[in-house]
């Protein structure tokens, strides 16, 4: 592939990226704001999230299917155009169960964006290449996520609904995707039968299972203790007001963002069960300081400390999920694996909330510290089949 086509392909992929982070990152600063504008208590305020990640529980699957037998571009282009459309609708509804409803479209475009992405990385680049690209993505993932806190907040300064005209970004990212984009064709000897059993193959092994259980954890952690509890904690314990909240959130980002980049130079010195440990160290540790957090530079220790665990988990799981299919499955197995992010995205704040005993974020933080260590408990079982 030629170094000019290369870069620019990079390029599409990255912009994908940024905007399967977009639907949730932007809007949780704001949503002590939206609670108050729609008189909501901090459970009903999690169903924002909810209604957007439960849809791809079920679509993920049948996308990556889908994928895989007629092509990426079939199911990419039309999921960017349904995102960008339903996401900028959410900012003309005036009832919380409309805003619902148009989240749950929005979340129906966002279901195949997180696995696509990643799955068309698979299918460009090769061996440590590939780890590398995997790494500069989380890390485009982590900038993302770091900034687009920060442009919620400070939008929804002014107005919150502004914050769901970002998503009409996905239109021209559609049309530069479905003319420049080069994706592999689908392969038409493979009978469903025989795509199947192979594709069953590849998921039923006691090792594949422990990289998805993990993630169901992560993103348990990530979407309840992180995105839905943290920003009322700092709220309710520090005064923080929508803007300071996505800085403080943004500092997570920032360091996962720097790790990431990195990770292609860590993967030559340590195994993948080693950095896998590490990062839920990390996790245990840094959530157990939030939990014990009485002033705002602990907590700011605690973000940097957590997002150095997201800098090394997140593409390494990647990593790993993609090389262990070809290109003829790839696509099923990365979408797979957005089903079960999509688990613990919906799962996150509802079990999260069981932990908010007598209003204190305490009990949340240190649930959360110990779902990480269960993290470790299973890549330390189960990791020992994959290393390198």
């Amino acid at each position: 592939m030629p170094a000019r086509n290369n870069k620019q392909n990079i390029i599409i992929i990255f912009s994908i990226t940024l905007l399967a982070v977009m639907g949730v990152a932007s809007l949780t600063p704001a949503f002590p704001t939206i609670a108050r504008h729609f008189r909501l208590n901090m459970d009903e305020i999690g169903l924002l999230i909810t209604a957007f990640t439960i849809p791809g529980i079920f679509m993920a699957p049948l996308m990556g299917i889908l994928a895989d037998r007629l092509g990426r571009k079939a199911v990419l282009i039309p999921s960017l155009v349904l995102f960008g459309l339903a996401g900028a609708a959410c900012a003309h509804t005036n009832t919380f169960n409309t805003l619902l409803i148009l989240r749950i479209f929005q979340g129906l475009g966002a279901a195949s964006l997180g696995s696509l992405n990643i799955t068309i990385i698979g299918d460009l680049f090769e061996g440590n290449r590939r780890t590398t690209i995997m790494g500069y993505n989380a890390s485009v993932l982590s900038i993302g996520t770091a900034f687009y806190p920060a442009i919620g907040g400070a939008l929804a300064l002014i107005n919150w609904k502004f914050i769901f005209y970002l998503p009409l970004l996905a239109i021209p990212i559609a049309i530069w995707a479905l003319t420049t984009l080069p994706t592999p064709r689908p392969e038409n000897g493979q009978t469903v039968k025989s795509y199947f059993n192979s594709l069953w193959k590849i998921v039923n092994q006691p090792y594949v299972w422990a990289l998805f259980s993990m993630n169901i954890f992560v993103f348990i952690i990530l979407y309840g203790a992180y995105l839905t509890f943290l920003p009322s904690f700092l709220e309710t314990k520090f005064q923080s007001d929508s803007f300071e909240i996505g800085i403080i959130m943004s500092i997570m980002s920032i360091t996962t963002a720097i790790t990431a980049t990195q990770l292609g130079r860590i993967s030559k010195l340590f195994n993948k069960k080693q950095i896998l440990s590490t990062s839920s160290i990390a996790y245990i540790l840094a959530l157990a300081l939030l939990a014990f957090s009485s002033k705002i530079t602990m907590v700011i220790i605690a973000v940097i400390i957590y997002g150095f665990g997201q800098g090394l988990f997140i593409p390494t799981i990647q990593t790993l999920l993609a090389g262990i299919a070809s290109v003829r499955e790839r696509a099923s197995i990365m979408s797979i694996n957005s089903m079960v992010l999509r688990i613990g995205q919906s799962m996150g704040p509802v079990v999260m909330a069981l932990f908010y005993i007598e209003e204190k974020f305490f009990f949340v933080f240190m649930a959360a510290s110990a779902i990480a260590l269960g993290i470790l408990i299973i890549n330390n079982i189960f990791m020992r089949f994959k290393t390198k």
